[in-house]
């Protein structure tokens, strides 16, 4: 798979806006359409404009913005719902109803024939009214629905000759990887259409469907910032680019703003009053931080030796702590050189000591060994009286 086969529809604005803490204000949604403009998604999905009177002005608003990513709304599979959306100005339609036995139950009560016979009026429907539109149909939950059952509206829908592409949804995150790419590449095979994965992470496979999927042809993925969505959310933007990064480095720098990232998870965090965790996807507090002395000496000869990802692609910089009973003394010598200090290797380890010995009481705060190594000679004279 070649990473310029692929697209990111960005649903921050969509599914982002089903987190339980968002409740994002026009402003703020302009300015995070304009923060995954700049970072380089090809797409934005937007909330259903039928959803309200203010998410239909908020898509309208958006759409008045002059970005480079294309703008889409995912609606339900009637003609209202297509109208009202069309009528907004969007580029594109995500069309998308349940096929899994709990959702034809419980949600819309349709068969396989009525959803069939549903999807040919709306789609055909949509392509008649605005030709250029980008359309696409997905199916909801179909991982939880008979494999019979998707062929059968896939194929009828692909049959149509009016969509751009299918969508498959692990609207509940049951799905494993293999199972993704079974679905991803028959479908391909079968309708020679462009393929769009949506995967919730409520049992942490997210990222690796969303890899998965792309592996099997898959042509288009969705995200969320920090993968926010409903429940645990969705494939998160950060992690997905962590993922491709190891692919093709040259290639996801050339395509996306990496710089961009650090600040877009922080101010989606902010909005929606989370932190970004510790161990997040590149952005995180630890996400370049070494502290075992045998990971600091490595690390500071040759960066790649425990780093898969270089944080500087990301403007990002590593960072070695040294006050803790496990540092080394190499990490320490580096250290007092960025401080501009000229100690003897003999006293960096005998340096590196006492800090061990303060450490085995409580790790030390960086100014305290910062002050430490600055006053050694002192320190030094001092400890041996």
């Amino acid at each position: 798979m070649s990473l310029t086969d692929y697209a990111i529809i960005e649903s921050t604005l969509r599914e982002g806006e089903q987190f339980s803490g968002a409740h994002f204000s026009t402003a703020q949604k302009i300015e995070i359409a304009h923060a995954l403009d700049e970072f380089g998604v090809e797409f934005l999905e937007l909330s259903s404009p039928c959803a309200s009177e203010q998410s239909n002005a908020d898509v309208r608003a958006i759409v008045k913005e002059r970005l480079y990513a294309r703008t889409l709304t995912h609606i339900r599979c009637t003609r209202e719902d297509a109208q009202i959306a069309l009528d907004t100005g969007v580029h594109g339609l995500d069309v998308v109803i349940g096929t899994s036995p709990a959702l034809r139950k419980h949600s819309h009560g349709k068969s396989i024939n009525e959803i069939i016979d549903m999807a040919a009026e709306v789609l055909t429907y949509i392509r008649e009214q605005v030709p250029g539109v980008v359309l696409r149909f997905s199916t909801e939950d179909s991982f939880r629905s008979a494999e019979a059952d998707l062929l059968r509206v896939y194929l009828s829908v692909a049959e149509l000759g009016v969509v751009n592409r299918l969508g498959v949804a692990d609207t509940v995150g049951v799905a494993t990887p293999s199972q993704v790419t079974q679905l991803v590449a028959q479908l391909r095979r079968l309708t020679h259409l462009d393929v769009e994965f949506h995967g919730h992470n409520d049992s942490g496979c997210a990222i690796a469907n969303a890899y998965a999927a792309l592996e099997a042809g898959a042509t288009h993925v969705d995200t969320t910032v920090l993968g926010i969505g409903e429940r645990n959310g969705i494939t998160p933007l950060g992690g997905l680019i962590a993922r491709l990064y190891m692919l093709d480095r040259e290639t996801i720098c050339r395509k996306y703003r990496l710089d961009r990232l650090y600040a877009l998870d922080h101010l989606i965090a902010g909005m929606v009053g989370v932190t970004v965790p510790f161990n997040n996807y590149i952005t995180g507090s630890a996400a370049f931080t070494h502290k075992a002395g045998i990971h600091a000496k490595a690390v500071l000869a040759a960066p790649e030796t425990y780093e898969s990802i270089n944080p500087a692609d990301f403007g990002l910089t590593r960072n070695v702590e040294i006050g803790h009973r496990l540092t080394g003394w190499n990490a320490v010598r580096s250290r007092a050189q960025a401080l501009g200090l000229t100690l003897s290797d003999s006293e960096i380890k005998l340096a590196t000591q006492h800090i061990k010995t303060l450490a085995d009481q409580g790790p030390l705060e960086p100014h305290v060994v910062d002050t430490l190594l600055r006053t050694w000679p002192i320190v030094a004279t001092e400890a041996v009286n």
